[in-house]
């Protein structure tokens, strides 16, 4: 078992109706956990990757009825590459 989390933003606020056809979701075999984060307006879906991939999820939740926007990534971008050298100016030539 390979247990994969794919988290989805969402665009309305789930109804009742289409939280109901979330929770039919975990009947699912493989679909193992799913969480809202109602302020960041996502969906967090733990499967098992053995089982189901990536798009079979999102096919899912999109026919419960939740209006998935986009995936949302949960590698942080990688930090700002710190100035090079080469970008101060030279220092100039001393005589002796």
């Amino acid at each position: 078992m390979t247990n994969v989390d794919i988290v989805f933003r969402y665009a309305a606020e789930p109804t009742e109706a289409v939280l109901f056809a979330l929770a039919g979701t975990r009947e699912v075999y493989g679909i193992r956990h799913l969480a809202f984060d109602r302020e960041a307006k996502t969906v967090r879906v733990e499967y098992d990757a053995t089982r189901l991939s990536g798009p079979v999820v999102a096919g899912l939740v999109r026919r419960a009825g939740l209006d998935i926007v986009e995936e949302v990534s949960l590698i942080p971008p990688p930090p700002p590459e710190p100035e090079t050298a080469a970008a101060t100016p030279p220092m100039p030539a001393s005589k002796a």
